[in-house]
């Protein structure tokens, strides 16, 4: 199965380009056509994701992220959530690296499987960076009020979080 991986990508390539000169098309200039097509795409993503990664390292260098954690202690007490997780949760929905990291200094601390990291675990792995898929999603094609996504995406990572304490209480403890 290993090695099967390593030509799934190679063998999609080939298979794109076969399936051009069948069509007879130059498959190199419908490339170039869609590379053109993608760069204002790009260029219209960048603003918004400069704005959440500089918003991003000035809440971490504040230590904005803590007192967050140190004010919702009492509703992580009420969910039985490790104290290890918070900031994880609650980095999460804005970061994908910044949450991997996180996770990462979890695994290393706690061991994966503890309760700790198995938490740490189904949350990673069944949650969102909800502000950074807004940021690109909504950015790329000029949306600027996002209406009742927030609010919903924000409810559904704290669905994730709850069932991922749940989850692990039940089943994997």
């Amino acid at each position: 199965m290993g090695s099967l991986g390593s030509f799934i990508v190679p063998l999609i390539i080939a298979s794109i380009v076969l399936a051009g000169l069948f069509k007879k098309q130059n498959v190199f200039d419908v490339f170039l056509q869609g590379a053109k097509e993608g760069i204002p795409i790009t260029v219209s993503i960048v603003p918004p994701l400069i704005g959440l990664m500089t918003a991003i390292a000035m809440l971490n260098a504040s230590g904005a992220f803590t007192m967050l954690a140190q004010a919702l202690s009492p509703l992580w007490s009420l969910l039985h959530m490790p104290g290890d997780v918070v900031p994880l949760a609650i980095m999460r929905s804005i970061s994908g690296s910044g949450s991997l990291s996180l996770y990462q200094n979890i695994l290393q601390k706690n061991g994966p499987d503890s309760f700790i990291g198995r938490v740490a675990s189904v949350l990673q792995g069944s949650s969102e960076t909800t502000f950074y898929t807004i940021a690109v999603y909504f950015g790329s094609v000029g949306i600027s009020k996002t209406r009742h996504t927030l609010p919903a995406a924000l409810a559904a990572d704290f669905t994730g979080l709850v069932m991922s304490v749940l989850t692990v209480s039940l089943f994997l403890k």
